[in-house]
Parts: C-alpha cells; structure tokens; sequence
C-alpha cells in the first residue's frame, strides 16, 4: 500500500513511518521544510515539502495514496485551524482517513470504552466539532485515541514527572498521585496505526490502550530510583505545570483498549513502570 500521513517526524508519527516501512508499505510523509524533508528520509518515508494548511495541496497529496492518516500537531494557538484544514483535505480526497485523538476525551473514568460518554478537559475540548465531522464523512474513517504514551526516551510520563524534582530530589507528583493514568507504548501504537490502515474500512474510535493503568505515585516512585515523591495540591500543580495541561494531568483515567485487541493486536512494550525504573 501507498500511505500518506502527516506527523512523520514526530514523537508518534515516526514510530508509525518505521512499522509501515517495516510491513512493506510504501510511505509518503507531508512535511513542511526541507529540514523535516530530511529527518522522514532517514525513518524510510519519501517526503513531500509543502503548505499543509493548504487543503487543496493536502488533498491532491492524500488522493495519490491507498489511505491518509493525520499524526501530525502544531502545539500552538493554531492547532485546531490546522486539525480543520487537514480533515477538509481528507474528505477532499475520499481515501480511507485515520484521525489522531487521545483518552483526554473521555475524562475523568474507571473504564473508557469508545461509546463512553465524552467529557474532554478545556485543553482538548476542541476536538469534539473536528471529529465530529471526521465521523460523519462519507468515507471510511477512522479515530485512533492512545492512551498516554511512553517509550523511546519520549513521552508525557518521561517529560513531566522524571525531570520534576523538588529542592530534596524528590519527584514531584500531580496531585496527590493517587489519579490513574492509562498507558501504551509508541511501539505498541504504531502496530494499531498499521492494522487499521491495513483495514481500510471504517472503524469509528479506537481506544489504544494496554490495559495497564497505574498511579501517577506509581509512575513517579518507578522514576524516583529511591529519592522519594512530593505529593502537591492541584493548585500548585496547576501553578507550576499551567491550568489545562495540569487538568488533563489530575485525571483519573483506566481503559483496556478491548477493541483494538480485535484487530489482532497485543501489546507488546515494557510496561511504563519499567521504562521509567530503567530511567
């Protein structure tokens, strides 16, 4: 197959480039500077430089392929113009479309499954509209929602709680750390990313989650390697980490991405405790 996806130099996104490339697939990677050009080389990707809030051009570039999916994010003010400019290329193109989302969705939930209710925290809030009409296209879609992702030395767990220490050495906690946090390796997430490209049907939402849930007190003792935890209070989570990122982190989230486990997948990563333990 011929796969063109945005995102092909990211964190996820080239995770994605390396399994495709690994099954046989052929792979565009929309990029948007020669120096992007060059890191999706170097995963295996061909590299298409171009205006990707241009959905005439994405569209064109989608159309030439068996599927499309969208990895890709800005992390600005200008996400959700972006997500809106990618899915209106999509439904241009009329190729099956994967869309990237994440279990922020659902909230605050002991057991996320794709028809539990949607409760997003104001950081993803936005997502809801866009994938709305990703879910109403006349084409066979796709909503691929990881869990929080880990591995490779990347990550949100790799990221906020390893490096965050207080004047003892302590690794500070979200919260009191009692929250859960659903968990999937990157390796884990790209395998997903495959088979449903493979599919090529519409499947709706995909939870991908390894049905491993810890504690954020779990996570940061795992990275601590002995130093010990500071719990703080939400207030002061949100002070030091920004408001909506440290809502999204408060969350207490479980889920065993049953569904995607239909497909034929099995997780297959260290466990995010490990990677952690391992530094």
């Amino acid at each position: 197959m011929r796969i063109v996806l945005t995102g092909g130099t990211g964190y996820i996104g080239s995770a994605v480039v390396r399994e495709l490339v690994a099954a046989g697939h052929a792979v565009t990677a929309l990029v948007r500077s020669d120096e992007a050009a060059d890191k999706a080389r170097k995963h295996g990707a061909e590299p298409a430089v171009g205006d990707l809030f241009d959905a005439g051009w994405t569209a064109a570039r989608f159309a030439e392929g068996d599927a499309a999916a969208h990895i890709a994010a800005t992390g600005g003010p200008d996400t959700v113009e972006f997500d809106q400019a990618i899915v209106a290329a999509a439904m241009r193109a009329g190729t099956p479309y994967v869309h990237t989302s994440g279990i922020w969705l659902w909230g605050d939930n002991p057991d996320i499954t794709e028809d539990s209710p949607l409760a997003p925290p104001a950081l993803t809030a936005w997502r809801v509209p866009v994938e709305r009409s990703v879910l109403e296209a006349d084409q066979p879609t796709s909503i691929v929602a990881p869990g929080i992702v880990y591995g490779r030395g990347g990550g949100i767990p790799a990221g906020v709680l390893a490096p965050a220490r207080d004047e003892r050495g302590r690794v500070r906690l979200v919260g009191d750390g009692s929250q859960h946090w659903t968990s999937v390796h990157v390796d884990d997430v790209a395998v997903v990313y495959r088979l449903v490209l493979e599919r090529g049907s519409g499947l709706g939402r995909l939870v991908v989650a390894s049905g491993v849930n810890p504690t954020v007190r779990e996570l940061a003792e795992a990275a601590a390697g002995g130093a010990g935890v500071a719990p703080e209070t939400a207030g002061e989570s949100r002070a030091r980490l920004g408001e909506q990122f440290a809502d999204a982190l408060l969350l207490d989230q479980q889920a065993s991405g049953a569904k995607a486990r239909e497909l034929g997948w099995t997780p297959s990563g260290p466990s995010l405790v490990e990677e952690l333990r391992a530094g």
